[in-house]
């Protein structure tokens, strides 16, 4: 159990850092959605970083490289917002 809290506490925190690095008007909030933020950076640094060999595959993501993950995964987000090809959440 203290396993997914943990991954909870920096899924929120990177999240938390990543939408103060790259603010804008389509940015996710709330806990819930900036903890996914942050998860899924943390998921998408973990697969970069395994397929360039960085990390051996029982290793994952550093909150660092989390964090970075979790900014490209924003500006993915900001980027589909943007384009219309995803409607925001915040703005029903």
């Amino acid at each position: 159990m203290s396993g997914i809290l943990w991954i909870i506490i920096v899924g929120f925190v990177a999240g938390l850092i990543a939408r103060w690095l790259s603010p804008g008007p389509n940015t996710p909030s709330g806990f819930i959605l900036t903890t996914v933020l942050g998860i899924a950076g943390a998921f998408l640094a973990t697969f970069i970083g395994q397929a360039i060999g960085h990390y051996s595959l029982d290793q994952g993501a550093g909150f660092i490289t989390a964090t970075i993950g979790a900014v490209v995964v924003l500006f993915i987000w900001n980027r589909l917002v943007a384009s219309g090809v995803m409607s925001d959440p915040g703005n029903r």
